[in-house]
């Protein structure tokens, strides 16, 4: 999920920045440091939101730059496990389908897409239920849930697996049908208690009225 944090840390502010703006130098500063890093405390920093200096700066000796105590807010994303997410399809291949988590791709291995057996069609580049027909390929919007999570130091070697096979997950039209299986499925339900009630109800009339004789 998305979060703002917060932390405190000290910024070095080289000597061709001084005499400019201070908190913009801050802030240029602090990007360039942290977005795009992963921390496996806080997860990925997606943008330096903001940055300020909350004390005084001073020198080190042999070194010409000033150093700030600085507070920077940042916006991250850290996936959690279980979670559930919306993304899209971005690329699909022989052995899953990679799609948007956050800043980064999760993958959905084809042995958690569907619950059968799948195609792969190559010249679509898609997937094909072999019962149901239900396809799956690039663009497509999904809902999925987050089933294991490995962050590295790069996004490119961190690792995000999913999982479509569970009810009410998968491609939207997918969902849309399942919740219209599953309230005709309440209504037949109800139906046929509302009709047991009516068979019901003459027979304890007439056992009621043997009763009184």
């Amino acid at each position: 999920m998305y979060k703002i944090v917060k932390v405190k840390d000290k910024i070095r502010i080289p000597p061709q920045r001084f005499g400019k703006d201070l908190t913009q130098a801050i802030i240029d500063l602090t990007r360039e440091q942290y977005e795009g890093v992963i921390d496996e405390d806080v997860g990925i920093v997606v943008a330096v939101t903001n940055a300020k200096k909350t004390g005084h700066g001073y020198v080190v000796l042999g070194d010409g730059a000033a150093y700030y105590e600085t507070e920077v807010e940042m916006l991250v994303y850290k996936p959690s496990m279980h979670e559930l997410i919306e993304g899209i399809v971005n690329e699909t291949t022989e052995f899953g389908a990679f799609v948007s988590v956050g800043p980064m791709e999760g993958l959905v291995h084809v042995s958690q897409m569907m619950d059968e057996y799948i195609d792969y069609d190559s010249k679509n580049n898609s997937f094909v239920g072999k019962e149901t027909k239900r396809s799956l390929g690039s663009s497509d919007s999904v809902l999925a849930r987050v089933v294991t999570i490995s962050l590295k130091s790069t996004i490119a070697d961190s690792k995000i697996g999913l999982t479509m096979r569970q009810p009410f997950l998968g491609k939207k039209e997918w969902i849309e049908t399942e919740i219209k299986d599953a309230k005709e499925g309440k209504e037949k339900v109800k139906k046929g208690k509302d009709a047991k009630k009516t068979e019901e109800k003459p027979e304890k009339r007439k056992e009621t009225k043997e009763k009184r004789k």
